[in-house]
């Protein structure tokens, strides 16, 4: 499967970042991709690094003007288009949602995000509901995709149940970089355990993992912080965890990797840690913490 994948920093105005990613989703479809997947929350600025209500005002419906967009799109240049949005479910209750478009232009399906963190310059707390779908693949022309979002990645349970599900392929839209107090050194170790663990998801599971951060840096509106430099970095892996593509830290890439689904049936045969789970043993992993 040829996939696509746009690492993009963005700009204030929805328009110009929307506009520039559909300049490059159609120049990746001329050139063959067949699956194109977008950065988390990729038609605006991070914005939720503070907490304000006016920002509320990004959301939308889905289905909605922002679906019927990238529908149009995904119909225009024949290809299944994962995107993520900031939904507007109800006045008062949000989702940050990952909508995937078939290449006929239908919504093949959507996954509301899970898991939700709350940190310094990550206030996703205030803004988004955890999501209500479960970890359900998502059917598509080309296949099941496995899509989560962000935070998700750091959960192997999450993971592990797409796989479980029948996910053919694993994949993050992602927003995640450094907070500038940060020593260089732990910059660094973060970054290399974001991409660890998801590799080692390709690893437990068998399946390709596909990545898809932003680059750039976005001020803190409130001015209490430097901002966060995201650190780019999105990354293929294949189903032993081993890198097919990693992409810069700080520059802009739109681009094509080749990914084998059948290299999967393979490295399951070798590897049969689905066969060997002792699932009778694993009642613990339903409770907070064991005591």
């Amino acid at each position: 499967m040829k996939i696509g994948i746009i690492q993009q920093a963005n700009k204030a105005q929805v328009c110009e970042n929307r506009s520039r990613l559909t300049e490059k989703i159609r120049a990746l479809a001329s050139q063959g991709a067949q699956l194109i997947v977008l950065q988390e929350l990729h038609d605006s600025l991070y914005f939720c690094q503070e907490e304000n209500v006016t920002n509320f005002d990004l959301a939308s419906a889905i289905p909605g003007e922002v679906t019927d967009y990238y529908s149009a799109l995904a119909k225009e240049c024949s290809v299944v288009l994962v995107t993520s949005l900031f939904e507007k479910r109800a006045t008062g209750l949000y989702h940050n949602t990952a909508v995937v478009f078939d290449s006929d232009g239908s919504i093949a399906g959507k996954y509301r995000k899970m898991h939700i963190p709350d940190d310094p310059a990550y206030y996703e707390k205030f803004y988004f509901t955890p999501g209500d779908l479960g970890f359900e693949p998502i059917e598509t022309s080309l296949g099941k995709l496995g899509v989560l979002v962000c935070w998700d990645q750091w959960y192997p349970e999450a993971a592990r149940l797409m796989a479980l599900k029948g996910a053919q392929l694993l994949i993050y839209p992602t927003a995640i970089g450094y907070e500038s107090s940060d020593s260089d050194d732990e910059k660094s170790r973060q970054r290399d355990a974001w991409m660890m663990v998801q590799r080692g998801h390709a690893v437990a599971n068998g399946l390709p993992v596909i990545t898809v951060n932003r680059t750039g840096h976005e001020p803190d509106p409130s001015g209490r912080t430097a901002g966060i430099q995201f650190w780019g970095s999105s990354f293929v892996a294949g189903p032993q965890g081993e890198l097919l593509y990693t992409a810069p830290v700080n520059e802009e890439v739109e681009t094509i990797v080749d990914v084998s689904l059948s290299r999967s049936e393979n490295v399951r045969r070798w590897w049969p840690f689905l066969r060997d789970r002792r699932i009778e043993d694993y009642n613990g992993l339903t409770r907070r913490f064991i005591d």
